[in-house]
């Protein structure tokens, strides 16, 4: 991981494997608050679109990237919030495609659909990664929290005509919230959605990493696989992730890169310096547990540590 301020990874991905990620938006600018969000609650709520971003600034920083580095199986535009609010998305979309061969993949929460334009820019991606965790207005507020003007009818309308016309692969997720999202009827309910779109993988995830809520939990491991079955999907849980990687030296300021970007626990921190042969482990968690913007969250019997 580079000391980048738009680029960040290659950092492993179940779906993607090794992902390089790009974030055209600043750090927690969405619309929508998701109660299950691993980066904490949404500080910046907006559904403006527009250029939060220099496009020249981040495909400078992907060049110089190409020049040090080609271990990385696609590029992911995914930001730290919802990266379709960038205004220049399909722009950037095309100017990546003309410097890599490596498939360009959108994570979406599927929120802007509705909005033509934003189809339209999606429709340049290779993979676009959708998500569709409620089934009405309920529970869309419950789980997703959006801003005010959104309303699911019009979500969920923009990704099914999404899904209709996009010629690329789609790949849509379900995120299931114990007491949620997660019974039958509500999973009956979102399986009658779901039979209206036309996609090419349907993925089941839960909350992995500590979520914005301390109250969220994950349906148990027998309701997940049981989703799985009536939705016809594959669970992310069951596929294998890859090691984290950094190309910054320090072993303390690579680890810091990370979790501004993408929370780790302590084995996956642990598992880090090692694989880096850090000569003093100690030190390195030290620094993160004096640091006052490093929060430490408790879940799952783990500590997840994340850059506030």
């Amino acid at each position: 991981m580079s000391e980048d301020q738009y680029l960040f990874g290659p950092i492993p991905s179940r779906r993607l494997g090794l992902s390089l990620g790009i974030s055209p938006i600043p750090k927690k600018t969405c619309n929508y608050s998701c109660v299950y969000c691993q980066l904490g609650r949404t500080n910046k709520m907006t559904n403006e679109r527009q250029e939060y971003v220099p496009l020249e600034e981040i495909l400078a920083e992907f060049r110089a990237f190409l020049q040090r580095n080609h271990d990385y199986d696609v590029v992911t535009i995914v930001g730290e919030g919802e990266p379709t609010l960038a205004l220049k998305l399909g722009q950037l979309i095309t100017a990546l495609q003309e410097l890599t061969d490596k498939p360009i993949a959108v994570i979406t929460n599927s929120s802007l659909l509705a909005e033509e334009e934003v189809r339209a820019a999606l429709m340049l991606a290779d993979i676009v990664l959708p998500s569709l965790d409620a089934y009405d207005e309920e529970s869309f507020q419950k789980v997703n929290r959006p801003y005010g003007r959104i309303k699911f009818q019009e979500v969920f309308e923009g990704l099914r005509l999404f899904s209709q016309e996009y010629q690329g692969q789609l790949w849509l997720e379900v995120m299931l919230v114990k007491g949620l999202n997660d019974d039958r009827q509500a999973l009956l309910q979102l399986k009658a959605l779901i039979d209206k779109l036309k996609y090419d993988r349907l993925y089941v995830n839960t909350p992995v990493r500590a979520p914005a809520e301390n109250w969220v939990r994950s349906p148990s491991p027998e309701v997940v696989e049981k989703a799985a079955q009536l939705l016809g999907a594959m669970t992310i849980d069951s596929l294998a992730e890859g090691s984290f990687y950094s190309e910054i030296e320090d072993d303390y300021a690579a680890v810091l890169s990370i979790i501004a970007r993408h929370p780790m626990n302590q084995h996956e921190i642990e598992g880090f310096l090692a694989s880096r042969h850090c000569a003093d482990k100690e030190s390195v968690w030290v620094k993160l547990k004096q640091n006052k913007d490093v929060e430490v969250v408790s879940y799952k019997g783990y500590d997840t540590y994340r850059l506030i």
